[in-house]
């Protein structure tokens, strides 16, 4: 097969990424999610293309689609489709046939068709990875309310434990896990991924406030995360909450942020979490995965100042009206909870 026909084929997969990701973004706008999933989904649509292009180079040949006429340079994708089902017709086993048919129907927006063509890739492997994460996707997307549950939850928690390093699957069963109020083992998923991201990226730096979010909602409810996940390194505990006298300062956009920074050096935070002012009172677990830049961690240094900041504008700077506490300088593998009291005006 001619390699404009793979170069197409990648492209296509580049752009199902974003038609995929922008329903589950909408969706979890609607349940009142961090903004900032949708950097992350974003992020992660333009970042997952690179690894697309290579896609036939490690799981399949050229030689894998052999009695499949080169397509005519003026074909559509409705006659490409039509060839490549042609071609499965006659070859029901064609693994990379199937999968390119379902990548390609994601992105003409038929996930129902989609999930059917990653069934039978799972019927010819069991035990591939990326289908069932492609399955429980689409099955997702074909699904009014957008929930991962039942079959597509499943799968995904074999793909994640046969592919520890799927990070689309350890996203979505992130979010299945969120959908069902399973907060704690939402950010226990979301764990695992950090470490496979650029620290100083806008990924990891999502990914991070989406965990902020989940542990704030997994406080409110009593929940605590699997100790297997408990992160390598420092871990401090925080627990911050709104002084009485300043609750009628607290507005609905607030943000608050919780950091610890170097008792001596650069003001720039070690490790940061960001979240919704409104989920008051709240429990933050700081981590190194949290630093801004790889070189500037917690566990760089032995001590921290910890604090925390409602910000009116949204920015990190401290500004004129902000709301603060802090928990003054603690050893950095403080093992015991660290209380701040927002209780200052800035």
């Amino acid at each position: 097969m001619k390699l404009a026909f793979y170069l197409i084929a990648a492209v296509m997969i580049a752009g199902a990424l974003v038609l995929l990701l922008l329903p589950l973004v909408r969706h979890g706008r609607r349940q009142g999610r961090s903004r900032s999933i949708f950097m992350l989904a974003m992020a992660l649509a333009f970042a997952l293309p690179l690894a697309a292009v290579g896609l036939y180079l490690a799981i399949g040949t050229p030689v894998a689609l052999d009695g499949v006429q080169p397509p005519n340079r003026d074909m559509s994708i409705d006659q490409a489709v039509a060839e490549l089902k042609s071609h499965l017709a006659g070859k029901p086993d064609d693994l990379q046939g199937w999968l390119l048919l379902a990548q390609t129907y994601s992105v003409m927006r038929r996930p129902a068709e989609a999930r059917d063509a990653y069934d039978q890739v799972l019927r010819i492997d069991p035990d591939n990875s990326v289908a069932m994460v492609g399955w429980a996707e689409t099955d997702s997307l074909a699904r009014e309310d957008h929930r991962i549950e039942g079959r597509a939850q499943a799968l995904l928690e074999r793909a994640v434990k046969l592919d520890p390093q799927s990070q689309r699957g350890l996203w979505l069963l992130g979010i299945g896990q969120f959908q069902h109020d399973q907060f704690a083992q939402a950010a226990a998923t979301w764990r695992q991924l950090q470490p496979m991201l650029d620290p100083g990226s806008a990924v990891a730096k999502a990914v991070t406030e989406q965990i902020a979010v989940a542990d704030a909602r997994a406080s409110g409810r009593g929940e605590t995360a699997p100790a297997a996940d408990t992160p390598a390194g420092p871990a401090l505990q925080v627990q911050v909450s709104l002084a009485p006298a300043l609750k009628d300062k607290l507005a609905s956009g607030d943000t608050l942020f919780v950091y610890a920074r170097a008792e001596q050096g650069p003001p720039m935070p070690l490790a940061v979490a960001r979240l919704d002012a409104m989920a008051l009172p709240a429990t933050v677990t700081l981590t190194d995965a949290m630093g801004m830049t790889p070189q500037l961690k917690l566990s760089s240094v032995p001590r921290v100042f910890v604090g925390a900041r409602i910000s009116k504008s949204g920015q990190a700077m401290a500004q004129a009206g902000d709301l603060e506490g802090s928990a003054g300088v603690v050893d950095v593998n403080t093992q015991t909870p660290i209380k701040i009291s927002i209780d200052k005006v800035h």
